[in-house]
Order: structure tokens, then C-alpha cells, then sequence
């Protein structure tokens, strides 16, 4: 019966096996070195033919067996290989070198001896050579015979032949190295599939091309000298590799000429070529074995080298052998070296690090490698390496992580990795940097696309173009989950989303149609994007105003949660608040637009009726963002009136949420130029509101917003509702609004971005007393709490705020009005009397240079006696010269107004004039004048300010000395400027420029008393 392939092969092995051994046995007869240690060594050998000899005519035994045969004919041929050495240079070796040779031979023969141990009994068919191969004792014996005769393997599958063979006949070493590791402590370690051998390590991988399997000659090319991939024999009996005899064969182009075998220099009548379908069998297993060998080599290496250079030498090696071909990488998972190269992903070296990932990448082609990937760090360890700064190793870890991202089984692994999807993306978008990896980032991410989860990652990270292509070209399944996540989005985070219009008709469509959870996710969706200013234009294009407006007015109560209605009601304050123009904002197909009377008496109304606090803040919010512009203003007025919704409002301020007392507030002084007798009121006479609004100002701590609203809309009311000021004042919230100021001006109060308009609204509510200083009552507060020295210290410490200084000024002005009448003017009895020289002499106070009593010291401008805290007098109270420093370094067109307003307080004709001027000029006031005429005299919004100016000049001219005359008239714009007025300005200005002119000599004066002539 004809043997089997495998059987055949297995008895090509044990024939060569014992060949080598008998050859072995007479090399260490021969060997002229020690012959006693080496016969002690070679004597082990004395079994070993009979157990392979037998092992060769079973038909029957195990596959493993033919692996044990395969690993003694390595070990054979390396103890040829160092009896060899002896024998050469026996004379040159030291003890020292002789000794380790004769070591390595002795853990070869072991190795023999181990590996006859582990073949079965059934193997052999009997146990009498069973027993005798595990002998520890081995005797050469039996006769010589060739290793290298060719032997014909059949069976062998046409698929396996190899890709990638050596170039070269391996070149022996003719010495042993001291410095090179010993191959025989790789091979006790190369079928052990762990990760520690015994404790060794070592510096460099050995050189084992040459001992791994056995060659034979006629592997070979005879003209290549390299194997044989496709070997064919031709006419003259010569075996060549097919491609390269045929490429010799196109030199004989003449079909006249013969054909001259390279070989054999003879003539062949043919080209014909005969394929060696034994011998290539042959060579492609001999691959096989040899290449199966060399990853165990590289394995072993990986785990006991000790230098960088060994673990990049076995890599490199073992890249070679994956892209080989399949098995080897199949092989490579088998025994642990996928695995192994994911801690490497963690080594200090760069390199190792680089190519460790360049090998992985081959290995997890397959779905067998990249699920032994899964369950390591290697896919963590990779996202770190995104980072290096390194572009190969950058570019490597990339690569890894693009043929990972193919296998579903890993996409929720890598999107889940801490940071992937964030790198990922920064990756994909700053294609500049480094054009490769961004590549091949967005090659990742559409890969991770394929798992919903990362689809969320990424938006997180975000990157939203992935979860909107889903949105809009997905399933209904899909477009649900989409929105799901981008619910639970912006209900994390708050985050600027910018989406096209299709995915916005989606999300639309689903508030229109879907169920309420899904209009809830999709409402909730619609809110974030709404607060991205930008995004209005698209959402109203999109159509999403009216549905906003059906689910908040139209849709019933129960259909839908009041969750839903407020936040219907926050897309519509976003869209408004953004800036487009209302009047283009359409609410439904009859054609009214958002700031119709339609729109607003719905929006009012539904402020009536007993909603949650976030829809009416919601509410409010819309109706404050119409009043930004004058129709609007006017319609939200006009409906505010009819329905009386400002009591709602007002009501408003004193509510638990914050944010609404903070936008009912706005609204509220919002309204007031237009209703705000109406609203001061209502506050007065709403129960505990404005005691809520004085409680919100006199809160400590940091500046909130609520104190400012709240300060501001107190000093927004109009100031002459004396009903108020009196409420204001008797719930002592004057000595609250000082005793604020005061530490805001010490700084004891904490600064927020509040804080200015928190002071403006302090001074403005202080400032409003003094427009009814009328009232006894208000009058003395004003003196008890001495609001001129007050104001007169908030023009310098405005903390600066222009707003400050005007309302300080105006407030002076106010009370400079009072100091006229509250003045007392004195007797000539009570007038002092200067003391004479004698008179000081008997008091003994000849130099007398303190000033009299405030009660006894006479105003000049005001003709009696004055003091700031009863007769609010600028001049006693040293404001004049705040005023006229404010003049001289403000630009400000509307504080410069206020402040000439003051100082001009000081010439009017209840003043004595003359006196007024004189003090003025004492602080150079024309020149601040002068610079302030110069300032705005082209300036069309300055005809207040030039008014102020005409008429301080003109009293300048006509009741001051010849200092200020001269001053006056000298400057060289103001003839310009008053041509100018006269020429262009409004009436009033017309007027007393002419005035000013006529004080000049430059316009006639018509009051003069004209004769009559006779004739």
C-alpha cells in the first residue's frame, strides 16, 4: 500500500535525523580536541537511531511527533555545527572557549534527548523504543548517510507555496562569538509558549538563519543561487526557477540559433520546460518549517533581550515573516506575540514603540488579531501615542487605529477610550499640521461612525456633522436616536451648535408630529440652538417660528407637558433677542408677524393667567426684546395699557426664580419713559413689591444682577412722582442706597461686572429727591444726610462712570436751585465788623487768620449766610471746582451739558451775578467754558452745549472783570463759532449767540432808546 503524504514526510525527517546523527557520531569520533569529554557527550546519542528508525516505519503516529522530529534535526545541526568548530581550529581554542562549546553540545543533546521524552508510545507502536529513547544515556550508532539527499514530500497544498524566500545560501560562522547569545538557550525556550525562560536574558539576537532548518543543494537556482520558488527542470535535465530561465530563454530571439543550457553549455533543441512538482512541495514546506522556526526564534528574543537593538532586530524580523504570507501571522496570535506587542506599546524607546505598531498593523488585518487586540490596552496605549510628537510614530499609531476601526467588535471600544474621539477630531481638522494623519483620522471617524455610541462622542467633542448626516438621511429609528443624544447634549453642557436647515426640518417636523417625548428631546434640541445668535436667520427659514407659536398658543393644555410651552416660548425669546428684525418674523399663514397687536395681546394675556415661572419668564423675555425697537415699543404699550398687565409684571419682581424678577424688572424699565406714572403707581400701592425691590438693592456680598435691575429701574421711574420719593424715604431706603455707596466707594463691597451699573442705579434713586426738594420732608432728609457734599464726592469717585458724574451734576444743579431761597440773608447789624488794630491788640490776636462760623460767614453769591448741609451752596461746599475739573477732562457730551448746567446755577439773575462770575474766575471757568464752545461747535447733537456756553460768555462779558473780558474776548474760535450758531443753529441757540455778538460789538443793539427828529 502506497504511504500516505504526511506518513512519506515524517519518514523524509526520521531518515535525515539519523543520517545527521551517525555523521554526528563520527565528527565527535574524529574531532582532535578532548576526546574524552567529547566521546562522554557523543556517547548520549547511542539510542537515538533505533527510537527514529522505528518512529519512521510507523504509519499511524500523531502530528505532534512530527514537530518533535522537526526540532532534532535543528538541534542535530547545530551540535554538527560546534563539533565542526573544533575541529578546525583546535589548536587556537582556549580552555575557556573550549569549555563553552563543549556546554552548548551537552544542552543540545539534552534538548535531544528531552524532545525523544515527549513523543507518545502509540508513536512507536511499541514500548521498547519508547523506553529506550527517554534513556538519559545516548550512544552513537548506526551508519552514515547524507543530510541533504533530496526526498519528494506529497500532499502539499499548491496554496502554501511561498511568497518571500532567502536571497542568499546562509553564510556559517567560522568562530563562536563571546558576545553573541547561544542559540541553544533560544531553542530551550522556542515551544514554550510563555513570556519567561528560566530567568535569562540577553543584549542581541543570535545569528540562526543557517541552523533553523537543514538546506539542500538542490533548493537552489543554479544561475540565482537563490531558492527556487516555481522549480522546473529543462531539456538538459537542469532544474532552474521558472521565471528565471525563462527570462533567460528571451535572449534567443532566432528561432535558428540553439539554445545553450547556462549550466551545462550545451545545446538544447527545445524551450520546454517541466514542471518539479515534488521538489516544489519540497521547498515550500521547507519554507514553511523554516519560517515557523524563525518566529519562535523572534518570540523567544522579544522576551529575553535586554538591549533595544535586539528587540528592534527581532520585529523587523518578524514584519518579514507576517507579510509573508497568512499562516505566519496565524501562527504569530498562536503563541502570544500580538499580545506581547501591545505592551511594547508602553516601551520608553520611540522606535520600539514605532515598529512595534508597524507589526500590529499587519497582525490585526485578520479578525483573529484585532480580537486579541480587544482585550488589551493596546487600543488606550495607541491614543496616547496620537499625541507623540514624533510624525513616524504619530503616523504609525494612526495607521493602527484606521485597520482597528474596520472591525465592529472594537468601535465602541476606541470611541470610548478617554480622549480618542477629542484627538481625533483635532487631528482631522488641522489638516495643515500634518496632512497624513488628518487623513487618516477621518478615516477613523467614519469607521466609529458605524456605532451609534461614538456618533455622541463626537458631538460631544464637538464634531455634530456625523450625528446631523444621520439625522437627516437615517431612519425614523435613527432620526429618534439622533435626537435622544442631542437631547441628552444640551442637557449636559452648554454648548454653541450650529446645524444646517435640512436637520433643522427634522427637528421641527418632530415638535410638529412626533410624540412628546420625542417633541420634548427635539424641543430641548431647538432651545441650544436658538441660543446661537446666528443660527435665527436658518431657524426662521426653516419654519420654525410658527410652530413654536401653535405649540405655545394653539395646542391644549393636556395634549402636551407645560414643559414643552416654555420651551416653545424660549426658541421664540432666542430668535427675537438675536437682532433680526422682528417685523420679517411671521407667526402664521394669515400673515401676522411677531410684533403685530395679534401677536402681542397673546403673548400679554397669556402673563395673566396662572403659569409656571419658566414659561412666563420665557414670555417676558419675548416682550422685552420688542421693546428695543420704537413700533414694537409702542405696541407692547399700547396692549400692556388695555389689559393691565403691568401689575402682573410687577408682581413678577418678587417671585423664587431669580431670573424672572430679573427680566420682569428689565421690562419694567423698559416701559417706563412711556407708562411710568403707571408703574411708580403700582409699585407704591402693590403689597410688599417695592419693600422686595429695596431688599434686593440692600443685599451684601457680591454685585448680582438682581441688585442692579433693581437699583436701576428705582432711578428710571420718573423723578418727580413725589408718592414714591416720600415711600422711598419713610422705608429708609435713602440711608440703604448711602450706606451702599459709601462702601462701594471704600471698596468694601465685592466687584462683578454689576458693579457699574449697580452704582448708577444708587446714584440715580438719590438723585430723583432732588427733584422734589419741594416736600419738607424730602428736603430735610436731603439735609440731614448732606447730598451736596454727597454728590460733590461722587463727581470726583465715579469709579468711572460717566453716567455717575451727569446724574451727580444734575443732582447739584437741583439742589444749587434751593440754596437761593433756603439762603439767609443778614441785617446789617449781624454783618461781622472787622476788628481794628487796637481791638486785636487787647485780645491779643494781632495775626487772627481763622475764618468765622459757618453760621456767621456770608455768601457772596447768594447774599447771606450758607453752608452745604442747609443751603446745598456749591460755593461752600467746594464743589465749583470738582465741577470745572470734571469740564476739563469728560468728553462726554451729556455729563458736559449737565456740569455747565451747574456752574451756570452760580449766574443766574436770583444770584448776585456779579459776585458769581468773580468766583468763577477765580477757577478759571471761562477758559473750561471756552474749551468745551471749541469742543463741540460742530458737533449737531452739542446745540445744548452750546447753548450752556453762549450763556455763561455772555455773563462772563457783561459782569466780569477785565481778566475775564480780555480771556473772553481774545480766543480766536469763538467769533467763528458764533457766526456758526448764528447762521445754522436752532432758535434758542440763534439767540444767544446773537446776544453773545452784541456783547462784542458785533450785532446792534436794538434795545437802545431811539429820538425823534424833527424836521
Amino acid at each position: 500500500m502506497q504511504r500516505s503524504g504526511g506518513q512519506a514526510r515524517k519518514a523524509l525527517l526520521a531518515e535525515s535525523v539519523i543520517a545527521a546523527i551517525s555523521e554526528l557520531m563520527s565528527m565527535v569520533a574524529t574531532a582532535d580536541v578532548d576526546q574524552e569529554k567529547f566521546m562522554d557527550v557523543g556517547s548520549r546519542l547511542q539510542r537515538v537511531p533505533p527510537a527514529t528508525m522505528e518512529l519512521q516505519r510507523v504509519q499511524n503516529s500523531q502530528t505532534k511527533a512530527m514537530h518533535m522530529i522537526e526540532y532534532l534535526a535543528a538541534n542535530v545541526d547545530l551540535a554538527k555545527d560546534l563539533v565542526a568548530r573544533c575541529s578546525a581550529v583546535a589548536q587556537q581554542l582556549m580552555d575557556a572557549d573550549l569549555q563553552s562549546i563543549t556546554e552548548d553540545l551537552d544542552n543540545v543533546i539534552k534538548n535531544i534527548g528531552n524532545e525523544l521524552s515527549r513523543i507518545p508510545t502509540s508513536a512507536f507502536g511499541s514500548d521498547r523504543f519508547a523506553n529506550t529513547a527517554v534513556s538519559p544515556h545516548l550512544e552513537v550508532t548506526g551508519n552514515r548517510q547524507h543530510p541533504y539527499d533530496q526526498r519528494s514530500c506529497d500532499g502539499y497544498s499548491e496554496s502554501d507555496m511561498p511568497v518571500i524566500v532567502a536571497n542568499d545560501r546562509p553564510k556559517r560562522r567560522a568562530l563562536h562569538n563571546g558576545d553573541m547569545p547561544r542559540l541553544v538557550d533560544f531553542l530551550q525556550g522556542m515551544y514554550h509558549e510563555s513570556h519567561e525562560f528560566g530567568g535569562q536574558s540577553f543584549s542581541s539576537l543570535p545569528e540562526v538563519a543557517e541552523y533553523v532548518e537543514p538546506l539542500y543543494d538542490s533548493f537552489f537556482c543554479s544561475l540565482t543561487n537563490k531558492v527556487m520558488v516555481d522549480p522546473v527542470t529543462t531539456e538538459s535535465g537542469v532544474t532552474y526557477d521558472r521565471r528565471t530561465i525563462e527570462e533567460y530563454f528571451e535572449k534567443f530571439t532566432d528561432d535558428s540559433e540553439p539554445v545553450i543550457c547556462p549550466v551545462t553549455n550545451m545545446a538544447m533543441q527545445s524551450k520546454t520546460l517541466r514542471s518539479n512538482a515534488a521538489l516544489k512541495s519540497t521547498i515550500a514546506e521547507w519554507i514553511m518549517r523554516n519560517e515557523a522556526t524563525r518566529i519562535r526564534i523572534a518570540r523567544t528574543a522579544l522576551s529575553l533581550a535586554t538591549t533595544e537593538a535586539m528587540v528592534l532586530e527581532a520585529i523587523d524580523e518578524l514584519k518579514l515573516l507576517a507579510r509573508a504570507r497568512r499562516k505566519n501571522r496565524e501562527q504569530m496570535h498562536k503563541i502570544g506575540i500580538t499580545k506581547f506587542l501591545a505592551r511594547l506599546l508602553e516601551h520608553k524607546d520611540a522606535l520600539i514603540r514605532c515598529d512595534s505598531l508597524e507589526l500590529l498593523c499587519l497582525l490585526v488585518e485578520d479578525d483573529a488579531g484585532k480580537e486579541i487586540i480587544g482585550k488589551t490596552r493596546a487600543v488606550s496605549r495607541t491614543i496616547k501615542l496620537l499625541s507623540s510628537s514624533s510624525p513616524d510614530e504619530r503616523h504609525a499609531a494612526i495607521s493602527f487605529l484606521a485597520e482597528l476601526s474596520k472591525s465592529e467588535l472594537l468601535l465602541e471600544n476606541i470611541g470610548s477610550t478617554a480622549g480618542s474621539i477629542l484627538i481625533l477630531t483635532t487631528m482631522k481638522f488641522n489638516d495643515s499640521d500634518d496632512p497624513i494623519a488628518a487623513e487618516k483620522a477621518g478615516e477613523v471617524l467614519k469607521n466609529l461612525e458605524k456605532c451609534p455610541k461614538n456618533i455622541k462622542y463626537m458631538a460631544e467633542s464637538g464634531y455634530l456633522d456625523p450625528l446631523q448626516r444621520h439625522l437627516v438621511e437615517g431612519s425614523e429609528d435613527v432620526q429618534m436616536e439622533m435626537v435622544g443624544y442631542l437631547g441628552e447634549l444640551v442637557q449636559k453642557q452648554e454648548m454653541t451648535i450650529n446645524i444646517t436647515g435640512s436637520a433643522l426640518e427634522i427637528l421641527i417636523k418632530m415638535v410638529h408630529n412626533g410624540n412628546a417625548s420625542i417633541c420634548k428631546a427635539a424641543l430641548d434640541v431647538l432651545v441650544q440652538i436658538s441660543s446661537h445668535h446666528p443660527n435665527s436667520k436658518t431657524l426662521v427659514d426653516a419654519g420654525a417660528v410658527p410652530v413654536m407659536v401653535e405649540a405655545l398658543f394653539i395646542r391644549k393644555i393636556d395634549d402636551e407637558p407645560m414643559g414643552s410651552k416654555s420651551e416653545a416660548a424660549a426658541v421664540l425669546a432666542n430668535i427675537v433677542e438675536s437682532g433680526m428684525d422682528p417685523e420679517g418674523i411671521a407667526v402664521n399663514k394669515e400673515g401676522h408677524v411677531i410684533t403685530s397687536k395679534y401677536s402681542v395681546y397673546n403673548f400679554a394675556h397669556m402673563l395673566k393667567l396662572s403659569m409656571p415661572d419658566d414659561l412666563n419668564l420665557n414670555i417676558v423675555r419675548v416682550l422685552l426684546a420688542l421693546t428695543t425697537l420704537p413700533r414694537p415699543l409702542s405696541t407692547v404699550v399700547s396692549v400692556m395699557k388695555e389689559q393691565d398687565s403691568s401689575q402682573t409684571v410687577i408682581e413678577f419682581i418678587g417671585s423664587p426664580s431669580e431670573a424672572l424678577g430679573i427680566v420682569a424688572t428689565k421690562l419694567l424699565t423698559a416701559l417706563s419713559p412711556q407708562m411710568g406714572h403707571t408703574i411708580a403707581e403700582k409699585l407704591c400701592v402693590a403689597p410688599g413689591q417695592l419693600g422686595k425691590l429695596i431688599k434686593s438693592i440692600s443685599q451684601s456680598g457680591r454685585i448680582t444682577e438682581l441688585q442692579a435691575v433693581s437699583a436701576t429701574l428705582l432711578s428710571k421711574l420718573p423723578y418727580q412722582h413725589l408718592t414714591l420719593n416720600l415711600v422711598l424715604l419713610h422705608r429708609s431706603a435713602v440711608s440703604t442706597m448711602l450706606t451702599k455707596i459709601e462702601e462701594m466707594q471704600r471698596g468694601e463691597m465685592r466687584a462683578s461686572r454689576h458693579a457699574k451699573t449697580y452704582l448708577e442705579g444708587l446714584v440715580g434713586s438719590l438723585v430723583r429727591l432732588t427733584t422734589t426738594l419741594y416736600d419738607p420732608d424730602v428736603r430735610l432728609a436731603a439735609m440731614d444726610h448732606n447730598f451736596t457734599s454727597v454728590l460733590t464726592d461722587l463727581l470726583v469717585c465715579s469709579s468711572g462712570s460717566d453716567e455717575v458724574q451727569r446724574l451727580a451734576a444734575v443732582g447739584l444743579e437741583n439742589l444749587s436751585h434751593q440754596s437761593v431761597n433756603l439762603t439767609q440773608v443778614l441785617s446789617a447789624e449781624e454783618r461781622p465788623k472787622k476788628k481794628t488794630i487796637l481791638r486785636r491788640l487787647r485780645t491779643g490776636r494781632v495775626h487772627d487768620n481763622r475764618k468765622p462760623p459757618a453760621h456767621a460767614r456770608r455768601c457772596p453769591v447768594h447774599r447771606g449766610v450758607c453752608s452745604p448741609t442747609t443751603t446745598f451752596c456749591l460755593v461752600e461746599a467746594g464743589a465749583v471746582e470738582c465741577l470745572l475739573g470734571v469740564l476739563e477732562s469728560n468728553e462726554n457730551g451729556r455729563v458736559v451739558e449737565a456740569v455747565l448746567s451747574a456752574v451756570c446755577t452760580l449766574l443766574e439773575d436770583a444770584v448776585d451775578v456779579v459776585s458769581g462770575v468773580a468766583v468763577l474766575s477765580e477757577h478759571d471757568a471761562a477758559r473750561h467754558v471756552l474749551r468745551a464752545l471749541r469742543q463741540y461747535r460742530d458737533d449737531e447733537r452739542g446745540s445744548a452745549v452750546l447753548q450752556r456756553c453762549f450763556w455763561a460768555l455772555e455773563r462772563f462779558l457783561e459782569h466780569g472783570g477785565d481778566r475775564c473780558v480780555k480771556e473772553v474776548t481774545s480766543d480766536r474760535v469763538l467769533p467763528s463759532a458764533l457766526v456758526s450758531a448764528f447762521h445754522k443753529g436752532d432758535a434758542a441757540t440763534k439767540q444767544l449767540a446773537e446776544s453773545v455778538l452784541r456783547s462784542l460789538n458785533r450785532m446792534p443793539d436794538y434795545s437802545a432808546t431811539y429820538v425823534s427828529v424833527e424836521l
